[in-house]
C-alpha cells in the first residue's frame, strides 16, 4: 500500500484527488494539507511514501516545501501536480528533488501510474511539458546547472555502476538499460538505488543530469 499526502490550497482539488485515488486498492490518501507550511508537520505525523504537491500555495509554495522536505526526508517522493508549466517552476522542482512534474487534468489512471512509477524510483514528466524539460535538461547538462554530489561517494562508483549511470544519462528506462547491459531489471534498480545513495542524490533526474556532465565516455 502506497501512502499518499496531498498538498493543495484548493479544497475541491484535495477532496477530488482523495476520492479518485482511494478507489485504487494499492493507494491510500492518508492526509491532505492546504499549504506548503503544513507539509513537514503532516509528514512527521503520517510518514507518507509520495506527496502530490501543488506549486502555488499562499504561505509557502510547492518548490520551497519540496526543498525543505527532501533535506529532511530524502526517501519521500514528490510529484508536482499543477496547472503551471512555467520554466522556473520546472527548474526549481527538478533542482530541489521532485521526482515528477505533471499537469492537472490528467486521467485518474495516468495519475495512479505516475504514483506507482515514482514510488518505485522512477520519474514522471507530463508529455505536455516534455519539450520544456528537454530544453532545460540540455541547459543544465551544459554546466549552467550544477548537480552537487558526495565527492567521496563518487570515488567509490564501480565500473558496472558507471555503465548504468551512462545509460541513465542517455534517457533509457530500467527495462532498456537491462536489455542493453544484459542485466535483470531488478539488478538495474538495485544499482541505481546504490548509486543515488553514494552520490547523495534525490532522484533519477538529477542522476541523469550529473551523468551527462561527468560520466566517462568510451
Amino acid at each position: 500500500m502506497i501512502k499518499v499526502l496531498i498538498a493543495d490550497d484548493q479544497k475541491l482539488i484535495r477532496e477530488s484527488l482523495q476520492i479518485v485515488l482511494n478507489v485504487y486498492p494499492d493507494i491510500e490518501v492518508i492526509a491532505t494539507v492546504d499549504d506548503g507550511t503544513e507539509v513537514l508537520p503532516s509528514v512527521e505525523r503520517q510518514r507518507p511514501d509520495v506527496i502530490l504537491m501543488d506549486i502555488r500555495m499562499p504561505k509557502m509554495d510547492g518548490t520551497m516545501s519540496t526543498k525543505l522536505l527532501k533535506a529532511k526526508y530524502p526517501q519521500i517522493k514528490v510529484i508536482i501536480l499543477t496547472t503551471f508549466d512555467d520554466d522556473e517552476f520546472i527548474y526549481s522542482a527538478l533542482k530541489y528533488g521532485a521526482s515528477g512534474y505533471i499537469l492537472k487534468g490528467i486521467s485518474p489512471k495516468e495519475l495512479h501510474d505516475a504514483i506507482i512509477t515514482v514510488n518505485s524510483g522512477g520519474s514522471m514528466i507530463n508529455p505536455d511539458i516534455a519539450t520544456k524539460v528537454v530544453s532545460l535538461f540540455s541547459k543544465m547538462a551544459q554546466s549552467e546547472f550544477e548537480i552537487v554530489v558526495d565527492k567521496n561517494g563518487a570515488q567509490t562508483i564501480t565500473d558496472s555502476e558507471w555503465r548504468v549511470i551512462t545509460q541513465v544519462g542517455r534517457g533509457l528506462s530500467n527495462k532498456e538499460i537491462a536489455q542493453t547491459l544484459f542485466l535483470s531489471e531488478g539488478t538495474v534498480r538495485n544499482h541505481i538505488s546504490h548509486i543515488l545513495t553514494k552520490l547523495n542524490l534525490h532522484n533519477r533526474t538529477q542522476l541523469a543530469i550529473w551523468s551527462v556532465q561527468n560520466a566517462p565516455r568510451n
